[in-house]
C-alpha cells in the first residue's frame, strides 16, 4: 500500500520543482524528503526521479503518481474533514499564515481566545504575503490565509477556495514633519499623488495597491524606499524621507513627529481567510475564523465586521466570488 507521507513528498517535489524547495515547505531535511522518496520507488518498483543538470525531474512514472497523488491527498482531506463534523469538535492542527500587520495586529488576540474555547487546537502560524500564501493554501502546504485586498483593487479568488470577511481595515496617509498637508483633518489621495513615497517590498500586494492607484492620479509613482514592516516605513517617514500609506491595524507606536491624515474617499482594505473547499467543514476552520473575527472587532472597533453569523453549512458562500464584496455585499460567513 502506498504511505501517504512519502506520496506529499513527491507532490511537494513535483509542485516546487526540487527536493530541497519540497523539504522547506514540508518542514524537514532533504535527506528526509530523500529518504520518503527512495522508499516511494521500492514500493512502486519504478524510478521516479532523474538527474537533470544541477537538479532533478520527475519521470513519466512519477508525473502519473503525482496525478493519483493530488486526488488522494484531497480525498484524505476531506475524510478528515467528515470526520472533524460528524464529530462536532475543534480539534487537531492547522496551518495558519497572515500578512505582517494581521500576525501583529489580530492573531495574537485569536490565539489567546482559541487557546481557552478550543485547547484540543494546535494553531500553528507563519507571516506571509497574500501572494505568497494563497498558492500554499491551494496546493495544501497551509491550511489557511489571512489576506488582504483593497476596495480598488480586488483579490482574485483561486479556484478550489473559499473566503471568509474578518474585517475592514481603514488606511490613513502618515506624512513627514513640515509637509505642507500636515495640519489638515483630510485629503485627497491625488493631492500628494505625485509626492515621494516610501513602501513595502516590490513583491508584496501593497506595493503592487499603491502604485496602481498612484497611477490612477496620472501620476507615476516616485517610490524612493522599500521597507515590508511599517514600523521602519514610519521612521524613514519621520526622517522626512516621503509619505507612507498607514492601516490601522499597523498604527501602533508612530513617532510623534510623523502626521497622519485621513483620506477621502476613505481607503479600505478588507480581510479575508481564505481555505480549500475541502477542509469548508472541519469545525477547526469555522473556530478559528469566529476568532479572528472577534479580535478584529477588539482591534478596529465593532464596526470593522461587516459580516454575521450563519449555520456551519453555509460556510462555502463566498466560494464562488472572484471579487472582494462591497460593505452591502458583505459575504454572512461564519
Amino acid at each position: 500500500m502506498l504511505d501517504l507521507e512519502r506520496l506529499r513528498a513527491l507532490h511537494s517535489v513535483a509542485t516546487y520543482g526540487s527536493v530541497s524547495a519540497a523539504a522547506d515547505v514540508l518542514h524537514v531535511t532533504t535527506s528526509a524528503v530523500s529518504q520518503q522518496l527512495a522508499k516511494l520507488e521500492r514500493e512502486t518498483g519504478q524510478k521516479l526521479l532523474e538527474r537533470h543538470g544541477r537538479g532533478v525531474r520527475l519521470t513519466d512514472a512519477a508525473e502519473l503518481l503525482v496525478e493519483h497523488a493530488e486526488n488522494i491527498l484531497s480525498l484524505v482531506e476531506r475524510a478528515q474533514a467528515d470526520l472533524e463534523a460528524h464529530r462536532g469538535a475543534v480539534v487537531g492542527r492547522l496551518t495558519v499564515a497572515a500578512f505582517a500587520t494581521a500576525v501583529r495586529g489580530l492573531v495574537p488576540g485569536a490565539l489567546r481566545g482559541l487557546a481557552v474555547d478550543h485547547p484540543d487546537l494546535r494553531v500553528q502560524v507563519r507571516e506571509a504575503d497574500p501572494m505568497q500564501s494563497m498558492p500554499l493554501v491551494a496546493r495544501g502546504d497551509l491550511d489557511m490565509a489571512v489576506v488582504q485586498d483593497w476596495n480598488n483593487q480586488p483579490l482574485p479568488l483561486p479556484e478550489g477556495l473559499q473566503k471568509g470577511l474578518i474585517g475592514d481595515d481603514v488606511a490613513d496617509v502618515a506624512l513627514p514633519p513640515g509637509h505642507p498637508l500636515a495640519d489638515r483633518a483630510e485629503i485627497s489621495l491625488r493631492e500628494v499623488a505625485g509626492d515621494p513615497w516610501i513602501s513595502s517590498s516590490p513583491d508584496s500586494i501593497c506595493c503592487d495597491w499603491l502604485i496602481h492607484t498612484l497611477r490612477s492620479f496620472d501620476s507615476e509613482p516616485r517610490i524612493v524606499h522599500m521597507a515590508y514592516e511599517i514600523p521602519t516605513q514610519l521612521a524613514l517617514v519621520a526622517a522626512g524621507l516621503g509619505n507612507t500609506i498607514l492601516p490601522r491595524l499597523g498604527r501602533t507606536g508612530t513617532p510623534t513627529e510623523v502626521a497622519v491624515v485621513a483620506v477621502r474617499p476613505q481607503m479600505v482594505r478588507r480581510v479575508y481567510a481564505v481555505w480549500r473547499e475541502e477542509a469548508a467543514r472541519r469545525p477547526a476552520i469555522r473556530a478559528v475564523l469566529t476568532a479572528l473575527r472577534a479580535s478584529a472587532a477588539t482591534v478596529l472597533g465593532p464596526t470593522a465586521l461587516i459580516g454575521r453569523d450563519v449555520p456551519a453549512d453555509a460556510l462555502a458562500l463566498t466560494g464562488a466570488a472572484h471579487h472582494a464584496p462591497r460593505p452591502s455585499e458583505a459575504p454572512a460567513v461564519s
